[in-house]
């Protein structure tokens, strides 16, 4: 297949548009800029010129593509709704360009939005009523456009954490602020739970949801079923050799920011149907040996 991948440049992107290439596709990649555009050229992709608020470059990547797997959010956390809403217009415009084709869409979307202190499952219900919940939205309009409008579109739920080589996210960020400040902070007894993936299993979903997902299915992208929270900071605190120190969120808020809240979301998640729907068998290493082996260094 020719696809049509936003996001081609980031973290995720990168590893994805390898693992088509690698598996006999063709891939035209969304970049906003010079270094994006030499990035993907150099992992053999196409560019193509755009980003999330230029329409008519989805239309015409969408257009393009026999497929399009779509990965790119802003992650502007002062203005979540405004990021949320801006990806709903660039699902709607990439899936009028699908639409009555049968083209596979498949979306990017995260188990936060899923119930906490609960096992997820595929067919659990997003929440509705906290901060994060407005990103659910995007995911109804990919499930209305395989309902209605014959696109095969599919949703996958990414994890807090997908790590590997390269990652500038939230364990990264938690790292980052814990040296400066000189001991890690712990809210609570530890025992929030999150999921985890390394990106090159990620990928390989992603591609195998593009091939042969179901119209209007959701999986999960998830390797470790819940990481406890407090494994996670102990492991660095043991590489930085910092003393833990218990906070309330209120009081972390000052130096963890929006992270605060985030690490006390218990979110354990289960894919063993998206195993069994789509063959996929993550064999990367698992978050913490990945943290021990490759973070630290």
């Amino acid at each position: 297949m020719r696809v049509f991948v936003t996001g081609a440049a980031g973290f995720i992107g990168r590893a994805t548009v390898q693992e088509l290439l690698e598996n006999g596709h063709q891939v035209l990649g969304l970049v906003r800029n010079e270094a994006q555009i030499e990035a993907v050229t150099k992992a053999g992709a196409e560019p193509h010129k755009g980003d999330l608020k230029d329409i008519e470059s989805l239309k015409s990547g969408a257009k393009a593509a026999d497929g399009v797997i779509h990965l790119a959010f802003i992650h502007d956390f002062q203005d979540y709704p405004g990021a949320c809403a801006t990806d709903r217009a660039a699902i709607e415009a990439m899936g009028e360009v699908l639409a009555g084709t049968g083209k596979p869409l498949v979306v990017a979307s995260g188990t936060l939005g899923c119930p906490k202190g609960t096992l997820a499952f595929e067919d659990t219900e997003q929440e509705r009523d906290t901060p994060m919940s407005d990103r659910a939205k995007s995911a109804d309009l990919v499930y209305a456009l395989s309902k209605g409008k014959q696109v095969r579109g599919s949703v996958i739920r990414l994890p807090p954490t997908v790590h590997g080589a390269g990652d500038a996210g939230l364990i990264p960020g938690l790292i980052n602020i814990y040296r400066q400040k000189g001991s890690i902070i712990c809210i609570g007894d530890g025992s929030a739970r999150w999921p985890a993936v390394h990106r090159d299993d990620a990928a390989v979903l992603l591609r195998l949801a593009l091939e042969k997902g179901t119209a209007g299915a959701t999986y999960h992208a998830v390797a470790d079923q819940g990481v406890p929270m407090k494994d996670i900071l102990g492991m660095i605190g043991k590489h930085l050799q910092l003393p833990l120190e218990g906070q309330s969120v209120q009081e972390a808020m000052g130096a963890l920011g929006f992270l605060a809240h985030l690490i006390t979301l218990d979110n354990p998640t289960s894919s063993e149907k998206t195993q069994k729907e789509l063959k996929w068998h993550p064999t990367q290493s698992s978050l913490l040996a990945d943290l021990e082996a490759n973070y630290f260094t």
